[in-house]
């Protein structure tokens, strides 16, 4: 019988790590041991022939299976928060599928895992509905397309997953994949030279996550051993994104969005709008081909890190110096111009704080730990200089001093989420005030973004 019955739970923060709360020991243990949960809490949103949702705006349409909800929470059932995200994004549905192959969930008897075979169909049913490209970047859960933006970074992703996903896929799955990724490939290969519209759908100009996961994308087509084939074209668009991601360097930071044909390192948008620096290039490493080693990357995360935790911003969020007393976070944001609110209103020039954001961040933190700790050497230089200072690490520090300190500082800023959680349920955001959760709750890619944390930190990688 569809579902559609889903539960808001109260946006507080419940001080998981107060030695009185109930889960307190579980939080202060080893944050690892989170994984089993989180995974659960993220396959709430994974539909399937035995779960089975119906569209809010339509109840007389359900949910295929695979489908992946970007959060159960629309204005009927989430009162003051005025967004609808019963929607399944190919980002986010992609980021999801990784961490669903990662998750050693119970396999079918020839080893497939069932959730990755529906992922593969729907991926599939929803690209047949993309309208009017095959970049389109939302769908409803039944899997046609929505009036909505096109993204070129969608398919790479999904195409990423797919290859993730290989695995726990049978041969009839295998096929259909080997479908979408040609699929994928003809339209990646025909649009990674243009436009589009960026991680957080707002702005339309040569974006720096975009050319990060597709350049991630065309590397593991190249490098397959599946038996997919290798456009011709593959080779030469490699080429072309390492010198493209380049570009965005300004000097300073990289830059989120270039104009096309612009000069490198000029913005496509104007300063007064407060882009830049932008959380999307953090979530370039996490997600594409930025190695965390790049020192223009570390550059960059430093000004970011400064933005909303320095006591001296003009856009530090005062729940971060307020979880510092307590040893915890920061807590990042998107953009110092942000002013999506996730609720009802626009707040004040700033915006809040993110679940994804901040375990993004806190990923590459380990990524770089055990880059350090494998191969070494510590990429400090005058550029990176700052980025190691926030963590107290000079450049006499030893390879393993710095990975240690690494991991602390990961480990402080997945803890913030955590106390500020709702017995672990994640929202999109949480204030910047009081640490509340805010905006719609249960919102898939928290979950994910923490899970492919935790991973990370465990020394598995993204």
């Amino acid at each position: 019988m569809p579902n559609n019955s889903f539960i808001r739970a109260s946006a507080s923060p419940n001080n998981l790590l107060d030695e009185q709360h109930p889960l307190a020991a579980f939080a202060q243990s080893d944050l690892s041991a989170l994984a089993p949960y989180m995974l659960l809490l993220l396959m709430r949103n994974v539909t399937s022939d035995g779960f089975v949702v119906s569209d809010p705006l339509n109840t007389n349409q359900f949910s295929r299976p695979g489908c992946v909800i970007a959060a159960p929470s629309f204005p009927a059932n989430t009162p003051g928060v005025d967004q609808d995200y019963v929607f399944n994004w190919v980002r986010d549905a992609a980021i999801t599928a990784v961490e669903i192959a990662e998750g050693n969930l119970p396999g079918n008897p020839d080893g497939s895992v069932q959730a990755l075979i529906d992922y593969a169909g729907f991926a599939q049913v929803c690209q047949n509905s993309a309208q009017p490209t095959k970049g389109h970047a939302c769908f409803t859960i039944s899997g046609n397309s929505r009036p909505w933006t096109e993204q070129s970074d969608g398919p790479a992703l999904q195409t990423i997953a797919l290859l993730r996903a290989w695995p726990g896929l049978d041969q009839t799955a295998q096929a259909l994949a080997r479908e979408v990724i040609a699929v994928n490939l003809a339209y990646l290969l025909s649009a990674y030279q243009n436009p589009t519209f960026n991680l957080w759908e707002e702005q339309q100009a040569m974006s720096f996550f975009a050319r990060s996961v597709q350049l991630k994308c065309f590397q593991a087509i190249a490098a397959n051993q599946l038996g997919i084939p290798v456009p011709q074209q593959i080779t030469p668009a490699i080429g072309w994104l390492q010198a493209a991601l380049a570009d965005h360097w300004n000097g300073s930071c990289y830059v989120t969005m270039l104009q096309p044909g612009g000069a490198p390192g000029q913005s496509a948008l104007p300063a007064s709008l407060g882009y830049d620096v932008n959380i999307d290039i953090v979530c370039a490493s996490v997600y594409g081909a930025v190695p965390c080693t790049d020192t223009r990357l570390l550059a960059s995360a430093a000004q970011l890190r400064s933005t909303w935790a320095d006591p001296n911003s003009p856009n530090v969020y005062p729940i971060n110096l307020a979880d510092n007393a307590r040893g915890l976070g920061p807590m990042f944001g998107r953009y110092p111009g942000d002013t999506y609110d996730g609720d009802v209103s626009e707040p004040v020039r700033g915006g809040h704080p993110w679940a994804l954001c901040t375990a993004n961040f806190a990923e590459l933190y380990y990524n770089l730990a055990n880059q350090i700790g494998s191969a070494g050497p510590v990429p400090f230089d005058a550029l990176s200089s700052p980025f190691f200072a926030q963590i107290g690490v000079t450049a006499a520090a030893a390879p393993a001093d710095v990975s240690a300190a690494l991991r602390s500082a990961g480990d402080a800023m997945l803890r913030a989420i955590l106390y500020h959680s709702d017995h672990y349920e994640l929202s999109e955001q949480f204030d910047a005030n009081s640490g509340y959760e805010k905006s719609v709750h249960n919102l898939t890619w928290s979950y994910a973004a923490f899970l492919s944390a935790l991973r990370a930190r465990a020394g598995a990688g993204a």
